[in-house]
């Protein structure tokens, strides 16, 4: 998406960065549903849906919103507190949250604890839920003002900064390999 000036919006990225999650959320509510319907807990999937998470959708793309976007929107203008921005950042700590919860609760089923499907399962349905409705917001309010408010030299900054943080490593992987991973689940467990 570019911006009025011809340039790439800042918020592109994170809108496509969305697009990748989502796809991702997909995949653990369809997993969530097979393993509610009595057809199996797919332990090695969901590892591979919070690592995602984790590593992509948290320590790459939460990371670019919270100490690159949403502080050059506080600087135009864009309220952090009683605003859209605090609302966002508290989301991400409840993402966080559940994220946590997922991970413990598949560590206590390969121990043996027949209680940690269930935690699991909530974790990965509270997650879901907050996530689809976190990047609803996020895509068709804040970004859409942050697209209003920002200079052009803003939106120019913010994308050569996001590319910065696209060659780092997240959990041991590139961004491009956590994409990569994105399109294996979706194409294993998305196709029938």
């Amino acid at each position: 998406m570019m911006h009025q000036s011809g340039n790439p919006s800042a918020s592109a990225e994170l809108r496509e960065e969305h697009q990748v999650i989502l796809r991702v959320i997909d995949v653990l509510k369809k997993l969530v549903a097979r393993s509610r319907s009595g057809n199996g807990f797919e332990s090695e999937a969901f590892k591979q849906c919070v690592s995602f998470i984790k590593y992509f959708a948290d320590a790459c793309h939460h990371a670019k919103e919270e100490e690159l976007f949403f502080p050059v929107l506080e600087s135009r203008g864009i309220p952090k507190e009683n605003g859209p921005i605090g609302m966002m950042l508290y989301e991400h700590t409840l993402a966080r949250g559940f994220t946590a919860e997922m991970a413990q609760a598949l560590d206590a089923h390969d121990k043996g604890d027949a209680d940690a499907i269930e935690q699991f399962l909530r974790a990965a349905e509270q997650y879901a839920e907050l996530l689809t409705g976190h990047i609803f917001k996020e895509d068709n309010v804040l970004f859409n003002m942050g697209d209003q408010a920002l200079s052009p030299q803003d939106h120019e900054s913010l994308c050569s900064k996001y590319c910065e943080v696209g060659c780092k490593s997240f959990g041991g992987k590139k961004r491009d390999e956590l994409k990569r991973m994105a399109d294996d689940l979706c194409e294993k467990w998305m196709g029938d």
